[in-house]
């Protein structure tokens, strides 16, 4: 069942995201109410970047102001208006590491909290890289590491790796096959 929105309006914006508060009422003769939702303008993406010959994964070590904590995460950011998510996630890993992605394959597009935000994101898989020089963003991260597939499983199981697009991103590569880039990007 469909719920119905009567009405919906900016409470804020920003270039990253308005916060608005929707009239919702619930199917079937529900209640109705107000509801939050955050809006975001573009899409998100992630690349979880393997190196060929030993598999080893291409992460960065950062801090997170709004939690406060250290951890590891694959390369990732925002599109630019207009800007298609295959080539977001050349550009994100590209200017975070100074690897660029080769080989680029969608993994998966998911909502992360689809009760009470429209954020997609969009997350790939590089099976090969070229480096092409030192990061442009050096305030990305403290170190830009190949960690090794058991590293990494090491490290989400320590909770070094708290990232909900990392982690899905990471889970996802090592359960699903490589897939064909196919049509599937946006």
């Amino acid at each position: 069942m469909r719920w119905t929105i009567h009405s919906e309006r900016s409470v804020y914006e920003s270039p990253w995201l308005g916060l608005h508060l929707a009239d919702v009422e619930v199917p079937g003769g529900g209640p109705r109410f107000d509801a939050h939702v955050v809006r975001f303008p573009v899409a998100a993406v992630g690349t979880v970047v393997v190196r060929p010959g030993d598999g080893a994964i291409l992460l960065l070590w950062r801090h997170r102001w709004a939690t406060d904590s250290w951890g590891w995460e694959i390369p990732a950011g925002r599109a630019n208006e207009g800007e298609s998510t295959v080539n977001a996630a050349v550009r994100e890993t590209t200017e975070e590491t100074g690897w660029r992605p080769i080989d680029l394959a969608p993994l998966l597009t998911y909502y992360p909290a689809i009760g009470s935000s429209d954020l997609r994101f969009h997350l790939f898989r590089a099976t090969a890289s070229e480096y092409v020089g030192e990061p442009v963003d050096t305030w990305e991260a403290e170190r830009v590491e190949w960690l090794p597939q058991a590293g990494v499983r090491a490290a989400i199981s320590r909770g070094d790796i708290t990232s909900g697009m990392t982690l899905t991103g990471l889970l996802y590569h090592f359960t699903a096959p490589v897939m064909d880039i196919g049509s599937r990007n946006g």
